[in-house]
């Protein structure tokens, strides 16, 4: 089982992870941890402090020569902006943050002690974690890519690309969007937001290539995939909704247009012509690509902010103002693929687990034999 456990607060000093059950013998390059740490930082939209931080991880245990060794593994991130003792206390919550429930929930006076942590900041940490099990997907032939579909009303056109496309098309625009016209939009959408002291949400894609049919199981509630990887997206800070392949469309069609009929190739195998399901069957993957889409709320740090309650007096007040961003879906896209590839690795250790690489991919071997031979 592969598990993780982050710490740290927003303007503390720094972002703590320790990562337990990744097997042993796994090469890991720190600059490919480093560069998601910097693509979580981009995209059009995000605020100062993304021009003050340089995320750059440093692995205090459980690697010998950038290899695993089967114990827990630590990573520390450090703030630049480590001011929290000197920031001033917060007194009136914030609509849509965690600020209110808060205070409320652990008996507190100062909203600060609840907002650094609660804050997106924490994200830098499952990046990093994220980071690692891209590079354990990649040894058995897994990629995870993402892209952003719209932000407020600009919507991408762009169906049915290739990862190849994808990748190529979405990494040269600001916005992470594989449709240029949309890139451009969405921008436009971003630069009215800025102006009128307002924020934006959107929709991002994650795809999975290379999975195996198999991970996951129907046996127990809590071993669905899909479960799994919905509540690692639903975790992400501002994510409202999650969707596989055709997700919320497919309640309007009739089941003989929403389900991907099987065929069968001596050469391929067992197959589908569609992916509707998004490569999810009954809680398992099917082999098919998984696809998976989020929703993100705007951001709940206004510059013109909504009404609030101050927490002493109970007087009407305006919200509290952090620094914040307009837009932040580039961003969660890169997170969303983190928590899925965690999701991914978690199921691959458990389908073929092994206390080291070459002995999951014994195993990995032998069952794709299996399935050829079936």
């Amino acid at each position: 089982m592969l598990r993780y456990l982050t710490g740290g607060e927003s303007h503390g000093r720094c972002m703590l992870t320790i990562i337990d059950g990744m097997p042993a013998g796994l090469y890991v390059d720190k600059s490919i941890i480093d560069l998601d740490l910097a693509r979580r930082m981009l995209g059009y939209g995000r605020g100062k402090r993304m021009a003050i931080e340089s995320d750059k991880v440093d692995i205090l245990s459980g690697l010998r020569k950038e290899r695993t060794i089967g114990s827990p593994i630590s990573l520390l991130v450090k703030n630049i902006d480590d001011s929290i003792d000197r920031l001033s206390k917060v007194y009136e919550p914030r609509p849509g943050h965690a600020d209110l429930s808060g205070i409320l929930k652990y008996n507190l006076s100062d909203i600060r002690d609840v907002l650094e942590r609660a804050s997106a900041r924490e994200t830098v940490s499952r990046v990093a974690v994220g980071a690692i099990c891209k590079i354990l997907l990649a040894e058995f032939g897994i990629t995870v890519v993402s892209h952003v579909v719209a932000i407020g009303a600009a919507v991408s056109k762009a169906k049915n690309l290739t990862f190849k496309r994808i990748v190529s098309s979405s990494i040269k625009s600001p916005v992470m969007c594989a449709d240029a016209k949309a890139s451009v939009s969405m921008c436009k959408e971003i630069d009215k937001a800025m102006s009128a002291g307002d924020t934006l949400g959107g929709i991002f894609e994650i795809l999975i290539h290379g999975v195996p049919p198999g991970l996951g199981s129907y046996a127990q509630w809590d071993r669905r995939i899909d479960g799994s990887l919905a509540k690692a997206i639903m975790s992400i800070q501002a994510i409202k909704g999650v969707d596989f392949g055709t997700g919320f469309e497919s309640a309007s069609l009739k089941g003989s247009l929403a389900h991907d009929e099987i065929f069968y190739d001596k050469r391929r195998g067992f197959y589908r012509k569609s992916n509707n399901a998004g490569g999810i069957e009954g809680g398992m993957t099917t082999g098919e690509d998984i696809i998976i889409k989020a929703a993100m709320k705007p951001i709940s740090t206004l510059r013109r902010p909504l009404s609030s309650v101050d927490i002493r007096t109970k007087r009407a007040v305006k919200a509290a103002v952090e620094r914040s961003d307009v837009c932040a879906v580039p961003a969660a896209a890169v997170i969303g693929e983190a928590v899925s590839s965690i999701e991914i690795a978690n199921s691959l250790i458990e389908k073929f687990a092994g206390d080291s690489i070459p002995e999951m991919k014994r195993n990995y071997d032998g069952y794709l034999a299996q399935i050829k031979r079936f």
